[in-house]
């Protein structure tokens, strides 16, 4: 593969695994959405629109992803290089 492809190919998988975030991590530690709304101290269905949501803030993340026992992260990249934002 040329190294453009190989480019292109991560850019996509990048992308494949945005799309699955919210609904599929919770998924994949087993929670319905439920008994993680119980641990973030809201109800079901507010934890159905976020996972619905195309925009959240970060700290809004953090708590969902830390009630799924997770970090969050937050890597820029630019032409210059990677950055690990920790301001939020």
């Amino acid at each position: 593969m040329t190294p453009a492809r190989r480019k292109r190919n991560a850019r996509a998988a990048d992308n494949a695994i945005a799309e699955i975030l919210l609904s599929e991590l919770r998924q994949s530690s087993g929670l319905t959405q439920r008994k993680l709304a119980a641990a973030l101290g809201i109800k079901q269905p507010t934890l159905a629109q976020m996972e619905k949501q195309t925009d959240i803030k970060v700290s809004t993340l953090r708590r969902l992803i830390e009630a799924l026992g997770g970090e969050l992260d937050l890597i820029v990249r630019l032409p210059t290089g990677e950055f690990r934002v920790t301001q939020f």
